[in-house]
């Protein structure tokens, strides 16, 4: 059993920390002051199966450049009600570890005693079954999302490799009662239970996505993929500039913009720290887009990556929530919450084929496992927040971070920077904009763990408290 990971890894917080020694510090300059056509979308027609569709490449693809309504110019609102779109991307957990036990969507599989029942083979002749995690804290650097990790967690097709690529920690769960704000959370906006990381990757790779629709060539979390050549097609910030669409990037310690550091440069004014985002978000003035970064490189790990408390990212996510709830300019405000990549953990959904953004293949070293950019991820938690959320609802359509990027493009008519994002799907199957706005009261929801305005205990210290033992007693036979 395992109880303490080897202390030989790479942490990717001591080079986020390093970021400004690779140029990326020039680009943040002074920052601390600082209803179009519908795209074709695959639908789930049956949540409670384990597989998704085989593929969401659609026959005649939209190209890049092409706008989601070619009959009206770029830049048009299409979506007037909607005038703040937020994106508060965390890290590092699947679908099945947050939310397979909350009752809502496509979670975990259960047994006739009502009990998860997948269990995994890890190699060794033992099956390692789904648990509960015994703690909020997570062990040091396991598991693992990197690209061979990943690409051998999908196993033959079945997700049957977890165990074999990131040990039986890869099989562990939190529950609602660790994590009670983001459970109501899930349980009372739409819950996108198909929703996929872009690609079976790290969070580099995902977050170039996020913001440019490809990863154009990187595959893992390094300096050299910070310096890696940038998507040849831009990044949406920049579309948004084309047209007067203000746009920030609110954050604690490190902006993910940093991935970015040749757009970055010069454009300190786009930077700023999230205590602004607070007072921004009370008194209604949030630009048009605002990317929300929890602190990477934090003591405690607000991002909620290993080893963190997941309690930590818990309380920082319900802050921007109630923010922006609270706020002035709640009635026009749209919340996209979701995770860069699965972070290592099970999820028991296998993801489907998806079309290539572009024709730049992975930068693969040596030995690495041969594959593309031509399948998701694993499932990651996702929700969307807005008075114009349908109520009761959970999608089942596919998406993936570039789905955000399509939003965006929709809601201003913009041109589409890759194959990706063209033919993403736009989110708006969880919006209602016909009928008086289901939430416009905002519901309350559960306190965090940590509670929402008082300050961390000093008693969070994972590397003191530790994630418990794993797998604890029981979650390993010999047989499934």
């Amino acid at each position: 059993m395992v109880t303490e990971p080897s202390a030989n890894r790479f942490d990717r917080r001591e080079l986020l920390r390093g970021a400004a020694l690779l140029g990326a510090a020039a680009a943040f300059g002074a920052c601390s002051g600082s209803t179009g056509r519908r795209s074709v979308v695959t639908r789930v027609t049956s949540p409670s199966t384990t597989t998704s569709p085989t593929t969401t490449i659609p026959r005649h693809p939209r190209e890049p450049g092409s706008r989601p309504d070619p009959s009206k110019p770029e830049g048009v609102d299409t979506l007037p009600k909607v005038e703040h779109i937020v994106v508060l991307m965390m890290e590092n957990h699947s679908f099945d570890n947050y939310l397979g036990v909350i009752g809502r969507g496509d979670g975990l599989p259960l047994d006739a005693s009502g009990k998860p029942a997948p269990a995994l083979p890890d190699g060794a002749g033992h099956y390692v079954h789904s648990f509960p995690m015994p703690t909020t804290c997570q062990l040091h650097g396991s598991p693992s999302q990197s690209w061979e990790a990943s690409h051998v967690s999908l196993g033959t097709g079945d997700n049957n490799g977890f165990v074999k690529a990131c040990g039986p920690v890869a099989m562990g769960y939190f529950t609602p009662h660790d994590i009670p704000f983001y459970a109501g959370l899930a349980r009372t906006y739409p819950l996108c239970d198909r929703w996929f990381a872009s690609c079976l990757a790290q969070t580099y790779p995902n977050r170039r996505f996020l913001m440019a629709g490809t990863a154009a060539g990187i595959i893992d979390t390094t300096a050299a993929s910070i310096l890696a050549p940038p998507p040849p097609n831009g990044v949406v910030m920049e579309r948004l500039e084309a047209h007067g669409i203000p746009w920030m990037t609110y954050y604690n310690d490190l902006p993910a913009t940093f991935l970015f550091p040749k757009f970055m440069q010069g454009r300190g004014d786009k930077l700023a720290h999230i205590d602004r985002f607070y007072r921004d978000a009370a008194n209604g003035t949030l630009p048009g887009v605002s990317f929300v970064d929890p602190g990477f490189a934090d003591k405690y790990g607000e991002s909620e990556e290993n080893p963190a408390d997941i309690r930590v990212g818990e309380q920082f996510a319900a802050r921007v929530v109630h923010a922006l709830t609270t706020g002035k300019a709640w009635d026009k405000t749209l919340l996209v919450w979701l995770y860069d990549e699965h972070g290592g953990y099970y999820d028991h959904v296998v993801p489907p084929r998806a079309i290539a953004p572009d024709s730049i293949p992975p930068n693969l070293p040596p030995g690495a496992i041969k594959a593309g950019y031509t399948q998701y991820g694993f499932r990651v938690p996702a929700a969307i927040v807005s008075p114009y959320a349908k109520k009761d609802y959970v999608s089942h359509v596919v998406h993936d971070h570039t789905s955000v990027l399509k939003l965006i493009e929709t809601k201003w008519n913009l041109p589409a920077l890759t194959y990706r994002d063209a033919n993403a799907d736009d989110l708006l199957d969880s919006l209602d904009f016909d009928n008086p706005p289901a939430f416009a009261e905002p519901p309350k929801l559960p306190e965090p763990a940590l509670g929402l305005n008082g300050p961390l205990p000093a008693t969070i210290d994972c590397g003191g408290v530790g994630a418990g033992t794993i797998p604890p007693p029981g979650a390993e036979t010999s047989t499934p």
